[in-house]
């Protein structure tokens, strides 16, 4: 049966990197219950990365900020320059805003806490995967109040437009860009605000004073 999630029949190929060999076994025992997702490459720290991605074929790959010899955020700066590729997601037990910034300017597209429940990383994958953004909601929260503006000069564009209720349509003529990239925008701008839609999100961010 073909996977819609995926947008093929073939799973999802996951990477996953923690320094802790009982928390990465059972991520990857929780993601491979999935009928879309395979854990086909593990790593103990961030050294081995690129290589065990460009190996194995890796689509997403699921790094822990803090291990030794190299971080995640370095190992997900390194695939960004090398297999531009390959998504980032970012799971981690600290939840510490600064880390969210970070793993954002390191090319992430995600950022979850280990305690997210598996059916949540799973769509998370799958999110990523398909081009999206994904931020734990209490870490975009805590990210809107310290300040920095997330979104991106595109996405504050269509958002601000969003924000008076213009259909997407109409978005993407006034900004010469076509439907599905200011789908994608959107998209963007939801998961980095924490918001439920795309109203809501505009409203988080004409509130923090970014559009």
């Amino acid at each position: 049966m073909t996977n819609t999630a995926a947008g093929s029949a073939e799973p999802i190929r996951v990477l996953l990197a923690d320094d802790q060999a009982l928390v990465r076994g059972a991520l990857a025992a929780l993601l491979n219950l999935e009928p879309d997702i395979e854990v086909v490459a593990q790593a103990g720290d961030g050294t081995t990365v690129v290589a065990l991605a460009e190996l194995h074929g890796v689509q997403v790959a699921l790094l822990d900020v803090q291990m030794p010899l190299m971080d995640g955020l370095a190992a997900a700066a390194e695939l960004r320059d090398r297999l531009p590729g390959c998504k980032v997601l970012m799971v981690t037990t600290f939840d510490r805003p600064g880390y969210l910034r970070a793993a954002f300017e390191a090319g992430a597209s995600g950022f979850l806490v280990k305690d997210t429940p598996s059916s949540e990383l799973a769509a998370a994958v799958r999110r990523v995967h398909a081009g999206g953004q994904v931020v734990d909601p209490g870490l975009a929260a805590q990210s809107l109040m310290g300040g920095a503006n997330p979104l991106t000069e595109r996405e504050r564009e269509v958002l601000a437009r969003a924000q008076g209720g213009m259909p997407v349509a109409q978005i993407a003529a006034a900004l010469f860009l076509s439907v599905g990239t200011v789908r994608n925008h959107l998209s963007n701008a939801i998961g980095k605000t924490g918001a439920a839609n795309r109203i809501e999100a505009a409203h988080v961010a004409h509130e923090r004073g970014w559009i």
